[in-house]
């Protein structure tokens, strides 16, 4: 039985397309449709349900060891009230279990965001426990986030990229980040499930439209973001995904760190790329990647932007292949022209500057 979050019936009765995603029923997307959600997020505000990721809280005195020691990045190098990007690699191989968010809420208390997959997978090698079920997060992400989150909390407004702090909202104590999956600014709320829905309901009336995750989905594409399952996961470290700055190699030791200086010292067999393509028709996951005939490599994402008004795509290649290198793509026995380019597809801030 799938779970469902304490903003289930306000999705259905916004009109909201369910579907299945990581054991969960969640909104794909709304009437208006993903292409027009991913825009009103490059140009506005939109506001994402996104309680089907995990939250392991660890508290007490030995915490932030515990975390140093797992976790592939430093701690070190922020400080309580800050949020970082790192993984969870596995011991013998050093290939991605999981990418992880560390929300350093205060002194001794830490809340590791995972993917939604693999929060029993977290809790096998960080032994927190899990508050999933007990609140919501609330993503709300664009251009516009702070003036919206304004008008429901100025605090909440206040708190900036990477940065965490507890504060009432509504009468809730919430947890908020400066975080998000989009590439755009955004804030990251996360709340009691008895003030979900209150919370919810007052940012759609602030400005804020509901998306679903098929934005979420093609939102990270264009921004260059990894997903577990995807560009990360079985038989893929962060040296092959380009996210060495998340190893903290100053650390003593932490799981997996032997594997990857066994694979920095050799070099990687594979290396993560954009590719670029013309026209309407995407690239999709699992299309073979050729180089003057040769196979070079396979997609691992692959859509049309909405932004750049073509194809767009992720794979892991050759680590040979250089940007600006012409490739063809294997698309469901047809052959699509594509050219190697940089990450991301799509700055941050895309339309202000344009």
């Amino acid at each position: 039985m799938l779970k469902i979050t304490a903003l289930h019936e306000m999705h259905k009765n916004s009109g909201a397309k369910l579907v299945e995603f990581g054991g969960w029923e969640m909104p794909i997307a709304y009437e208006s449709g993903t292409i027009e959600e991913h825009l009103t997020c490059r140009k506005d505000c939109v506001l994402f349900d996104v309680s089907h990721l995990g939250t392991v809280r660890l508290t007490g005195d030995d915490a932030f060891q515990t975390l140093q020691s797992v976790l592939s990045n430093d701690l070190r190098k922020i400080s309580p009230g800050r949020a970082q990007y790192t993984q969870l690699l596995d011991p013998n191989d050093g290939s991605v279990l999981d990418d992880i968010i560390v929300w350093w809420v205060n002194d001794n208390t830490f809340d590791v965001v995972a993917n939604a997959s693999n929060t029993d997978r977290v809790l096998k090698y960080i032994p927190g426990r899990d508050i999933t079920t007990t609140r919501c997060v609330i993503a709300v992400q664009g251009p516009s986030t702070r003036e919206v989150v304004a008008k429901v909390s100025t605090e909440a407004s206040e708190v900036q990229r990477n940065h965490v702090k507890e504060i009432s909202i509504l009468g809730s104590l919430c947890v908020v980040a400066g975080t998000g999956y989009t590439g755009e600014d955004g804030i990251e709320i996360a709340v009691p499930v008895e003030g979900a829905g209150m919370l919810w309901s007052v940012l759609v009336e602030a400005g804020a439209k509901p998306a679903g995750l098929g934005a979420r989905d093609t939102l990270r594409l264009e921004a260059g973001l990894p997903l577990h399952g995807h560009e990360l996961g079985p038989g893929i470290t962060p040296i092959q995904a380009n996210l060495e700055w998340v190893i903290g190699w100053k650390k003593e030791n932490f799981q997996g760190k032997e594997a990857l200086q066994r694979e920095k010292e050799r070099g990687p067999q594979k290396v993560l790329k954009g590719i670029s393509t013309e026209g309407r028709r995407p690239p999709r996951e699992g299309s073979e990647v050729f180089r003057n005939g040769s196979l070079i490599g396979v997609v691992t994402s692959g859509n049309f932007s909405p932004v750049l008004q073509h194809g767009i795509a992720m794979a892991f290649l050759d680590p040979s292949v250089n940007i600006g290198d012409m490739v063809e793509l294997n698309v469901r026995g047809t052959s699509l022209e594509g050219r190697v380019v940089e990450m991301p597809f799509v700055e941050r801030g895309h339309f202000a500057k344009n």
